[in-house]
């Protein structure tokens, strides 16, 4: 009787700690809101519209220590449209991200779909999280952001260094006979000192059609964020340039973001101006602006205008 009174006290105390060493977390974001757009000229139209200010989501995560410094994470999270319950991201079952990783003193390593570095760069900078103006999209209806995330990812990312972290990111692109071919990489280095932050970021993606490329695009950014207590500014500045198969120019544009967040009382004010200057063949430039939730875009493109406001209820959990 007591060897196996001695036995389950072992086992129950092997178990407690086997359930210290990890753990898995379920999230989620359920945001849905009243909007209404008007183009000018051109019809209004009211939706209840899913994702305006951070797109509805379930999510799955978890780490566990493995001992020696070094620990395995993973991270499954798909898209919802709350308004009717439909997956979103193309109907990608875990289409916001599904990735597993190790860490350790070297860094992170993490393999599968994630967010590229120029996105969580541009996210870092923007008043608005990237989020909020015309049905969600926010900046990154300006700003290139090339579909946000990768498939087949290796992502890289080191350990923080006084104040300094990077990442870099590779997707493949699985084509036969061809590394290169579908395939985009990109990187960012941060810096993050007292009330200063300042992002580098780059991207490059292998434009194709099938299995054929067609050429590539590459955007470089570098924005910065500056906290005066008071108010916070903001700033961000991209190029944009495009060449086909043979290496001839397809387009040249740049991106321009300025804004501020302000705290007032349990109220934060958030005030962003955006603009796209396309410098390809006479091309039209895009600008909109934002202020809290309200914003308004303008497009030379046939002279319409679009204005949206936004209303709603975001519950994170």
């Amino acid at each position: 009787m007591k060897k196996l009174t001695v036995l389950l006290a072992l086992l129950g105390a092997f178990v407690t700690s086997a359930s210290a060493q990890s753990s898995v977390t379920m999230y989620g974001v359920v945001d849905l809101g009243i909007e209404r757009t008007k183009l000018s000229p051109g019809p209004s139209v009211t939706a209840l519209t899913s994702g305006i200010q951070s797109g509805s989501r379930l999510g799955f995560k978890g780490s566990e220590d493995l001992g020696g410094g070094l620990s395995a994470a993973f991270q499954l999270e798909m898209g919802l449209d709350a308004s009717t319950g439909a997956a979103t991201q193309g109907g990608i079952a875990f289409g916001r991200q599904a990735w597993v990783g190790l860490n350790g003193g070297f860094g992170s390593v993490k393999l599968g779909r994630q967010y590229i570095p120029l996105f969580l760069a541009l996210d870092t900078i923007d008043p608005f999280g990237t989020g909020i103006t015309g049905d969600g999209s926010g900046i990154i209806a300006v700003f290139r952001h090339y579909g946000v995330r990768m498939n087949n990812t290796v992502n890289y990312s080191t350990p923080g260094m006084g104040g300094f972290s990077a990442e870099f990111a590779y997707g493949l692109g699985e084509v036969p006979g061809s590394t290169s071919t579908g395939s985009q990489y990109g990187g960012s280095v941060t810096y993050a000192g007292g009330p200063l932050t300042v992002v580098g970021a780059f991207h490059r993606q292998d434009q194709v059609a099938g299995v054929v490329s067609t050429g590539s695009s590459r955007t470089a950014m570098l924005g910065a964020v500056y906290d005066l207590q008071a108010v916070t500014l903001n700033a961000a500045y991209a190029t944009n340039r495009d060449e086909n198969a043979g290496g001839a120019s397809t387009g040249d544009s740049r991106d321009l973001m300025v804004g501020m967040t302000a705290p007032i009382g349990a109220t934060t004010l958030m005030a962003s101006y955006v603009r796209h200057s396309d410098k390809f063949l006479g091309n039209a430039d895009a600008k909109y602006v934002q202020v809290g939730s309200l914003g308004t875009t303008g497009s030379g493109t046939a002279g319409v205008g679009i204005s949206w406001l936004n209303v709603g209820i975001r519950h994170k959990f």
